[in-house]
């Protein structure tokens, strides 16, 4: 074989001399050394500072209702119409829009957009920008967890409706009796659905300071949740991928068999005109603007880590400009189309209750002889009732009718989903079928948003090395078992109390105080210029006024604007939640208890202080950081027998130092490259995108003439050609520790 000879690499003005200047004789040397300068100014070039060995999505659509499944959720359908209703009806939509444009959209494309550049989760991705900045990513996953806490509480309930919507009639459908054979006091004072929900399914007590004992039907729905979820996520994308499939689409299946259903229903033309009359008057007023802001925030679920987390398993190539405005508008037209279903439905509850109203009057006018007979007409009806004065209407007990007042009774959260759509669905024929499709519909609903915020959580430990050494079935079913446990506080009959508590304390101001500090970090300690410039590798197109403005400027000041709001109106509006009153039949406001609100403050401080505790500690050197987390080496391509023994002790000592550093590359320790992982440990790990995309190949001349490209099976020491496995059209280098190996032969 003749002397080995060095490819030919493009020429960038940065080469080294060769260190071996003894010509061979044939006009080669022994060792030449070549820097390759980025192409910064053309995409075709884009480096990977993260994990070359990072899982990444088997396909766009994968990527795409992955995010679906996670930014539309429940808020969607119990959140945003009930906000439409109450600031404005149709006028709500201009400041939703102007705040989607002006704070949504541009928070999506920082979050996706560094998590794609970075390919690290939110840990990893503040740490790169600057270690001092690391509390961030610590608040993040702090915050997520309190979410998931009582997030998955809400696919319990969800279980139990789902299994009782099986049973003919519905139990939720009249009062139960009692031994006297009459109905029971409390379902009587309060109504059926209200009944099944506090006491049949809560099981609701007085106070946060009486909980009682734990509920057993709840905890064993709890159980299947988690179960549920655990089996979801134990393998991250590689098993949650496959399971949105159905999560994001099967609830626009439901919500377009409901909406034929709903328009075609009585009533139905109402209940849409008086959600959607837009009132102008009201945004005048600063609430509605503020709500406007606060549902686009929490609608997108940005601040929790997963947007980061789903962008870094995208290839460095892909489109992430043009997913956060397809995200985005199919975000805002879902939540416009499920208003229309949820108030058509209702219009018609709406409608059925004034008929059953009217005709308890009618039977009051009759007995009284103020009306010749019960088929009275509606005509005649109004006018016996115009002609009974204040106090005769009093006197008789008679109920005023209007369905302007049954429709604005309408409920958010909880109550709209349990109690106020459960009693529209009675109305329906068929309603076992109807109850069966809507708590499916909200199981699909809560599990793509859990499955999202479990993964930003996930994927937020798993920077963190010491974690990483562990199978992540292991860690995940850890962490489930711990939020189950956990969750023991809410199946007690206190439940609904805590799990009210937690959303408004737990994911409020922390989730808006990551936020701020992600824009923050982002636009002006990365640099919006550089950060741009990312973009523009990325995707090949270059954020231009609109997305400077909003990031720089417009942005940030809103998300302020929110932050002082909340906990002005936190300090000003004494916390108060929801408490059942069974004597009564009605909910009452309480205060909460003052420990309660000590447990509320030490979740905002744990959400919010590990900011500047890690801040002080890291500029203090408190901590040992070091500052190039991701530090590139330069490895030899051939070495003489001089230097040979020398460079080789110089890797052995390397080898011992990675094997004692316990520090990810998150916390600026070892990045591990493939060489790092054993052939046992290889069989086990999931196709990565290393994998699929970064084979080592080499080159050889046959005695035609001919080049040939290969591909080294490393197992097998088999060959395949690369042109009958697809070459790597991205045109990226796999990471900056990576070697830059290229030999040729002549044969």
């Amino acid at each position: 074989m003749a002397a080995t000879k060095i490819i030919d690499a493009p020429r960038n003005g940065h080469e080294m001399a060769p260190l071996n200047t003894r010509a061979r004789g044939d006009g080669t040397h022994g060792v030449t050394i070549v820097l390759t300068a980025p192409q910064r100014n053309s995409v075709q070039s884009v480096d990977i500072p993260g994990e070359p060995d990072r899982a990444a999505w088997s396909g766009k659509m994968q990527f795409f209702l992955s995010i679906i499944g996670y930014s539309v959720g429940l808020g969607n359908i119990w959140r945003f119409p009930y906000l439409c209703q109450q600031n404005g009806g149709g006028a709500f939509l201009i400041p939703f829009m102007i705040m989607l444009i002006l704070e949504g959209i541009p928070l999506f494309l920082i979050e996706l957009g560094i998590g794609q550049r970075m390919r690290l989760g939110a840990l990893g991705v503040w740490n790169t920008i600057h270690p001092w900045l690391g509390g961030i990513g610590i608040s993040s996953c702090i915050v997520t967890l309190f979410v998931a806490l009582y997030y998955n509480v809400i696919i319990t309930w969800v279980f139990y409706y789902l299994f009782n919507s099986f049973r003919y009639p519905l139990p939720w459908s009249s009062c139960p009796l009692n031994g006297t054979g009459f109905e029971v006091e409390e379902c009587a004072k309060s109504s059926e659905t209200t009944y099944f929900w506090y006491r049949t399914t809560l099981d609701a007590a007085p106070s946060m300071d009486e909980p009682g004992g734990l509920k057993w039907w709840i905890v064993l729905c709890l159980l299947l949740s988690w179960t549920i979820v655990f089996f979801i996520v134990m393998k991250g994308i590689q098993s949650s991928g496959k399971v949105v499939y159905f999560t994001s689409l099967f609830p626009y299946i439901v919500l377009t068999i409901f909406f034929i259903r709903g328009i075609t229903l009585r009533g139905a033309g109402a209940g849409l005109m008086h959600m959607y009359t837009p009132k102008v008057e009201k945004l005048l007023e600063p609430t509605v603007w503020l709500d406007a802001a606060t549902q686009v925030f929490y609608s997108f679920g940005l601040a929790f880590g997963s947007l980061i987390a789903f962008g870094s398993y995208n290839t460095p190539k892909n489109n992430c400009v043009r997913d956060v405005l397809l995200v985005s508008v199919c975000n805002a037209v879902t939540a416009i189309y499920a208003s229309v279903v949820i108030f058509a439905i209702l219009g018609f509850k709406a409608t059925v209750n004034v008929d059953r109203c009217e005709a308890g009057n009618i039977e009051i006018l009759v007995k009284h002889a103020l009306l010749p007979f019960k088929n009275a007409t509606s005509e005649e009806y109004q006018s016996a009732m115009q002609k009974i004065n204040g106090t005769e209407f009093n006197a008789l007990q008679l109920s005023e009718c209007s369905l302007k007042k049954e429709l604005d009774n309408a409920a958010e959260g909880t109550g709209l989903a349990f109690i106020v759509f459960t009693q529209a669905i009675v109305e329906l024929p068929g309603a076992p079928f109807w109850a069966v499709l809507f708590f499916t519909m909200l199981l699909s609903l809560g599990l793509g948003s859990q499955i999202g915020i479990l993964e930003g959580m996930l994927c937020t430990l798993f920077d963190i090395d010491i974690v990483k050494r562990v199978k992540k079935q292991h860690v995940t079913g850890v962490v489930c078992l711990f939020c189950f446990i956990v969750g023991f506080i809410f199946c007690t009959g206190a439940g609904e109390y805590w799990l009210k508590m937690f959303d408004s304390f737990a994911g409020t101001i922390g989730l808006v105080v990551v936020a701020l500090m992600e824009m923050i970090a982002v636009i002006f300690v990365y640099g919006h210029e550089r950060f741009t410039e990312d973009i523009y590798q990325m995707t090949g197109y270059r954020p231009g006024l609109y997305w400077q403005l909003t990031w720089r400027y417009i942005g940030p000041v809103i998300m302020v604007c929110i932050l002082i709001s909340s906990v002005v109106f936190m300090v000003i509006r004494n916390p108060t939640y929801g408490a059942w009153n069974a004597d009564l039949g009605i909910v009452e406001q309480k205060n909460y208890p003052n420990w309660v609100m000590g447990v509320a403050l030490a979740m905002i401080l744990a959400g919010v202080l590990p900011m500047p505790i890690v801040f002080l500690m890291r500029s203090f050197q408190c901590l040992k950081v070091d500052l190039d987390i991701h530090q590139g080496s330069i490895r030899r391509n051939e070495t003489t027998a001089s230097t040979k023994e020398m460079i080789d002790n110089d890797d052995d000592d390397d080898d011992e130092d990675d094997e004692n550093d316990f520090s990810g590359p998150a916390l600026g320790g070892h990045v591990k490259t493939q060489s790092d992982f054993s052939d046992d440990e290889e069989e086990d790990k999931p196709m990565t995108m290393r994998m699929m995309m970064m084979r080592p190949t080499t080159t050889t001349t046959s005695t035609t003439g001919k080049t040939t490209a290969t591909t080294i099976n490393t197992k097998t020491n088999a060959t395949t050609p690369l042109n009958k496995m697809g070459s790597n059209h991205l045109n990226v280098p796999t990471s900056r520790k990576q070697n830059y190996k290229k030999d040729a032969y002549d044969v």
